[in-house]
């Protein structure tokens, strides 16, 4: 126990010496110092210079040792997989982005190969192995049913659907794999890095290509009986085809309807040409509407107007304390965007949440797969009644 205890404090603190971590810890100098001796031997702990410039021998610091594990972190779209490599304390070393796109009929049956060259790729520019990998997370759509082992939700991903798909994966990398919606692993990100770090009530919207959410209830992720909790992009709205699905929309990631019909990149792209902006993608359009008076004030009300109706149905279901708008289209639009859609939210729903927008530098669903495979790994790592036995 009072080893664990040095290493979590030492992997939230950064480098500590044998007294501070005695304070933090409340053991005795000799005991501090026997513990930091024991973790040296072991390869968890090493020592990473002094302390100067204070009366006395100077004092030596500790820091957890970056080399007792690494983690493969992939965050999977419809265009391919970024896959990025860090060690014990989070640090990234090396990544590396493989093209696959989905429609692209040749990589429906490579999807273990396809994992395999995104690792590979970021292990080489980390100057590692797969035999320094210690486990893997992947972030992808959908969700995986913890009942069948099927990906759910992510027809638009088909070399994904296997019902073995897991087992392939870790036969591939030998490493444990972890598969997690990658909407829950943006609110992880937001969770410990970004706006909501302060809150355990709080959904994450996110608008982008496809349209998800993650609820986090008294700081847990909800993930719902077969890990659908918060697929929103099919939620019934005024305005939306109903997502029935069928043989024509079985490939589309909104199953032909629903709210992601609304909100989704593609929806504001059009929205933008309805009223004479033409842009190849939300971001730009959205850019273009905020610097265009009259029809970009039309563009940016009305999707305002469906964010926030969309949103009313979260927050009158789960009541949460914080709404966090993230994706491309929440990104794009900014605190314009925001402010316009906690106006339209008043009275539409009794709670009133706040409402922020992401403030995660970088891929959310990357930071996320990474701090959510480091903390994974660590369980095991420092675990260290496993050197005695």
């Amino acid at each position: 126990m009072n080893d664990r205890a040095a290493l979590e404090l030492l992997a939230a603190h950064g480098p500590l010496t044998r007294t501070r971590l005695g304070e933090l810890t409340g053991l005795s100098k000799p005991t501090a110092s026997q513990l930091l001796t024991r973790l040296e031997s072991v390869g968890l702990v090493r020592t990473t210079g002094n302390v100067t410039g204070r009366p006395g021998p100077n004092a030596q610091l500790y820091e957890i040792d970056p080399a007792a594990a690494h983690v493969a972190a992939l965050a999977v779209d419809q265009e391919g997989i970024t896959a990025a490599i860090a060690d014990i304390t989070g640090r990234i070393a090396g990544e590396y982005r493989v093209t696959a796109p989905a429609t692209d009929e040749s990589v429906t049956n490579r999807t273990g190969e396809l994992v395999a060259e995104a690792v590979d790729g970021a292990l080489a520019a980390a100057g590692l192995g797969r035999d320094d990998l210690h486990s893997t997370v992947i972030g992808t759509p959908g969700a995986l049913d913890p009942r069948t082992g099927t990906l759910r939700y992510a027809p638009h991903l088909p070399g994904w659907q296997s019902r073995t798909l897991r087992d392939e994966l870790a036969e591939v990398l030998h490493t444990p794999i972890v598969i997690e919606n990658d909407v829950n692993l943006a609110a992880i990100a937001e969770q410990h890095h970004g706006t909501a770090q302060d809150f355990d009530d709080f959904a994450l919207v996110w608008a982008d290509e496809g349209v998800g959410a993650a609820i986090v209830l008294g700081g847990t992720l909800l993930r719902g009986a077969t890990g659908g909790a918060g697929e929103i992009g099919y939620m019934p709205l005024p305005g939306a085809p109903l997502a029935r699905g069928g043989p024509h929309a079985a490939a589309r990631p909104d199953g032909g309807g629903g709210f992601q019909k609304l909100v989704g990149s593609p929806a504001v792209v059009e929205l933008a040409r309805e009223h004479g902006i033409d842009a190849p993608t939300a971001t730009k359009a959205l850019t273009a509407a905020l610097r265009t008076p009259g029809a970009g004030d039309e563009v940016l009300t009305e999707l305002a107007r469906r964010l926030a109706t969309g949103l009313a149905s979260v927050v009158a279901v789960v009541d949460p304390e914080l709404v966090v708008l993230s994706g491309e289209v929440a990104q794009a639009g900014g605190e314009r965007l925001r402010r316009l859609v906690e106006t339209e939210m008043t009275g539409l729903a009794l709670p009133r949440p706040q409402l922020r927008i992401s403030e995660i530098e970088g891929d959310p669903i990357l930071i996320g797969a990474l701090r959510t495979a480091v903390a994974d790994a660590r369980q095991t790592v420092f675990d260290t009644a496993r050197f005695d036995a």
